[in-house]
């Protein structure tokens, strides 16, 4: 019996004048897609082995769309068809087990798999991908490769035409590839592609979601994911408030937000949090950050470092405005704060 693949997916894409892959876009990416299709596929191209790139023409993606049109996935044919009909460069990406992307199609289709919520953050092996993806100048006309980038400009202005460069990013904004169902971005520019973003999240103008980060939703998101946090269902992150990501200081931990939390502006978590939690505005936890335990009476408990109470629940981080001392009570309010919060969703 042959083994299950763990994605598919049928694209087209940037390549510079060398014929480099930039990017690549997939319409209707497929995770564990049936075998009957592999197998379709495979009548038109040569055999697909381990996890592959397979540039096609677009006599090939045609037949490769009457292939399949008989098999289980005439999703799949549409696809293709209309695929064949474009004059972009085309390509086959197929990843039979989920190790470490190696090229540039391999790690777009998982990005994409990432920001069509087929799969979520942490849950995939992303091991290497900045060293797989190039820096690209992302324009109005699409990737264009940073070497090449002065020759293109000038001949748009010998056109009377403006290049115009948004950004110069390994990773391009999601919603130039896929928007998912029952979202706001304010932004677009500061959501990348592979962030995760539940139905029912808001992210506002000042909002950030980094790749294989993101919501369950529903959220409103004023504040950053970072790269590896993933934010509960009912939290709120406040405007210009941090989390810190496994890119950015967080060591070997995976920073989480729990359910019905809620991140003061301008504060931030470097700590696990449970559900309920609230941290109050412009107060930074981080692991090391000593905490003075209040308990049910309002009465000093002792003290903790807060990496102790990583993914605890109900809990309240606040500010001794007397002291400074930082400290951490039961959270009583949180329930109904959360339901006030959410109550005109």
């Amino acid at each position: 019996m042959t083994q299950a693949s763990f994605a598919f997916g049928l694209g087209l894409g940037t390549q510079n004048s060398k014929g480099e892959w930039l990017d690549t876009f997939y319409p209707s990416p497929l995770l564990n897609p049936s075998e009957d299709l592999i197998k379709a596929v495979q009548t038109v191209i040569a055999p697909l082995q381990g996890n592959t790139a397979i540039a096609v023409t677009s006599e090939q993606m045609a037949q490769i769309a009457d292939a399949i049109a008989a098999s289980d996935s005439a999703a799949q044919a549409t696809i293709a068809a209309q695929l064949a009909s474009g004059d972009q460069p085309l390509v086959i990406t197929l990843l039979s087990s989920d190790d470490a992307p190696g090229s540039v199609p391999e790690g777009y289709l998982k990005l994409h798999l990432l920001s069509h919520r087929l799969v979520k953050p942490h849950s995939i092996d992303l091991t290497g991908l900045f060293g797989v993806l190039p820096n690209v100048a992302w324009t109005n006309l699409g990737a264009v490769d940073i070497s090449e980038l002065a020759d293109r400009q000038l001949k748009a202005r010998l056109k009377g035409e403006l290049l115009e460069v948004m950004s110069v990013d390994k990773f391009p904004k999601m919603t130039n590839y896929v928007v998912p169902a029952g979202v706001r971005i304010a932004h677009t520019a500061r959501v990348r592609l592979g962030a995760y973003l539940g139905e029912g999240t808001t992210i506002m103008h000042e909002g950030f979601v980094n790749f294989n980060a993101g919501t369950e939703g529903p959220g409103m998101i004023e504040g950053r994911i970072s790269a590896g946090v993933m934010v509960g269902s009912g939290s709120d992150l406040g405007g210009g408030c941090s989390t810190m990501g496994t890119l950015s200081g967080g060591n070997n931990i995976i920073i989480s937000v729990g359910k019905e939390c809620l991140i003061g502006a301008n504060a931030g978590v470097g700590i696990p949090l449970g559900d309920r939690c609230t941290i109050e505005a412009g107060l930074y936890i981080t692991a090391g950050s000593v905490l003075t335990m209040i308990d049910a009476d309002g009465a000093v408990a002792g003290t903790t470092k807060a990496r102790e109470l990583s993914g605890q629940s109900d809990l309240l981080f606040r500010r001794n405005s007397k002291n400074g001392a930082i400290e951490v009570l039961t959270n009583k309010s949180a329930i109904a704060l959360n339901e006030m919060l959410h109550a005109h969703n």
